[in-house]
């Protein structure tokens, strides 16, 4: 039987063997894990494949947010928070939806659709090395699956 660590991986494979052109990223404020998504997917995805993020109450972008990944070589520092109506729904073929404990947003298209429950670092408590911490574990988690969809 497969753990729950495993499902993912197995998810993964399945998606690279799929050869994805557009992948959209949701969750619900689309200000910290969808964003951290959206720019490492980016960063990692061969050419000519597409990455949106999205949420179904878009706030703005974490300042975490863009620190973790500029740390890695990543700017997102143009990235706004989007709602879900304003990406192009005919050139998603993916969603992966990160949502923890809340109820994550709807994507009405056609796709393929995996979900990657991922704490919201935004809920982070302690001062501001905390904070970065918590951005920082799930910028990795992130970047371990998403290597594995792009075959990095």
């Amino acid at each position: 039987m497969k753990t729950e660590p495993d499902k993912w991986i197995d998810e993964a494979n399945t998606l690279r063997k799929q050869n994805p052109r557009g992948l959209l990223f949701l969750c619900v404020a689309n200000s910290a894990r969808s964003q951290l998504a959206e720019g490492i997917a980016r960063s990692m995805a061969p050419e000519g494949v597409m990455a949106w993020s999205a949420g179904s109450k878009p706030t703005k972008v974490r300042p975490e947010a863009k620190a973790v990944l500029e740390e890695i070589g990543i700017d997102i520092s143009a990235h706004r928070s989007k709602a879900v109506s304003e990406i192009p729904a005919d050139q998603v073929d993916t969603v992966i939806t990160l949502c923890g404990e809340e109820e994550c947003p709807l994507f009405l298209g056609q796709a393929t659709r995996l979900h990657w429950g991922l704490p919201d670092p935004a809920d982070a408590e302690g001062d501001e090395t905390a904070r970065l911490d918590a951005f920082r574990q799930t910028r990795d988690e992130l970047r371990r699956r998403l290597a594995v969809v792009f075959g990095e």
